[in-house]
């Protein structure tokens, strides 16, 4: 559904690439999060793909078509949630969700609400419901808050049933319980219609339940594949033991030939690997413990490890 190869972009005076030389590919259906720092090239390289910026050199294909050679099919394909509002004050939050349907062709143009399709009402109902927004669908956009305009956004990116759907920090400025609702809703959307989700986000928590993860850095991947796979290639899991008897416990876990290093307020920390499982440490040792932690490392964790190193080899 997308293909990007040696994407490169430089802005003008720049010293150097903005978007250097990247390749990815996302699958129709796929769940793809960008992740970045600030400065990494995210919202450039999306902004690319939504043919809102020229490349400076490479291919990029949306849905078939070329960014560049087709840019009109492209739009016609895809919905967009930028980080900065982009709607009209002097319109009604349903008007603007009417002017984005009718310039998609969507409908023929009708002077009020009650007189467009009813495909077209029972959709706006549905994606204001979703986003808790149903009652201030005919009031003044000058009077939302900056969380009710993400809100609107969103219901305008969807209105008309994109194949793919780019997500720039859409989740900005939104409550916890509009967060949750506006996820539920894009997991349900992409079982039913196969919409093919393209995400950048800091809320790591988001990226999780990504098919794929793409780590940007100066404008170059530094990591890529799945989030396990991610976490997997950079951080570990471990067992955090203690015991009032410290002395024994280390004795005891050499003689089990189980390799262990000290940790924060002298407890004990012990690597986990496919060959030795939690369960299987935890039968072997007899030394009474007095602390038994666990620790699954996140995305975050792998994310903040890949910064730490690509931090660490440039300087």
């Amino acid at each position: 559904m997308i293909e990007v190869r040696d994407l490169v972009k430089r802005y003008r005076k720049a010293e150097v690439n903005a978007v250097d030389s990247i390749s990815f590919a996302v699958s129709p259906g796929e769940f793809f999060v960008l992740l970045g720092p600030n400065g990494a090239g995210k919202t450039t390289t999306i902004s690319i793909l939504t043919t809102t910026l020229s490349p400076s050199s490479g291919a990029v294909r949306i849905a078939g078509h070329d960014i560049v050679q087709d840019s009109s099919a492209v739009r016609r394909n895809v919905g967009i949630i930028f980080q900065k509002p982009s709607l009209d004050q002097n319109l009604t939050a349903e008007e603007n969700v009417r002017f984005h349907a009718l310039l998609y062709g969507l409908y023929p143009w009708r002077p009020s609400y009650r007189l467009m399709p009813r495909d077209y009402r029972e959709r706006v109902n549905e994606l204001a419901e979703v986003l808790g927004i149903q009652k201030e669908m005919f009031k003044p956009i000058k009077t939302f808050s900056g969380g009710m305009k993400r809100k609107l956004e969103i219901v305008r990116s969807l209105i008309h049933r994109p194949r793919v759907l780019f997500l720039d920090e859409p989740t900005t400025g939104l409550d916890p319980e509009a967060r949750r609702g506006l996820w539920e809703y894009l997991g349900e959307m992409r079982k039913r219609s196969g919409t093919t989700t393209f995400l950048t986000t800091h809320y790591l928590e988001e990226a999780e339940d990504a098919d794929t993860v793409c780590v940007l850095n100066k404008g170059r991947i530094v990591s890529y594949g799945t989030p396990a796979a991610v976490k997997s290639d950079l951080v570990e899991d471990y067992l955090v033991f203690d015991a009032e008897d410290r002395a024994a416990l280390a004795l005891e876990l050499q003689q089990l030939a189980i390799s262990s290093v000290p940790f924060e307020g002298g407890q004990t920390k012990v690597p986990l690997h496919p060959g030795r499982t939690a369960h299987q440490i935890l039968r072997s040792i007899h030394t009474p413990l007095t602390v038994i932690q666990t620790h699954t490392p996140t995305l975050e964790d792998a994310y903040l490890e890949i910064l730490g190193r690509e931090a660490g080899a440039t300087e």
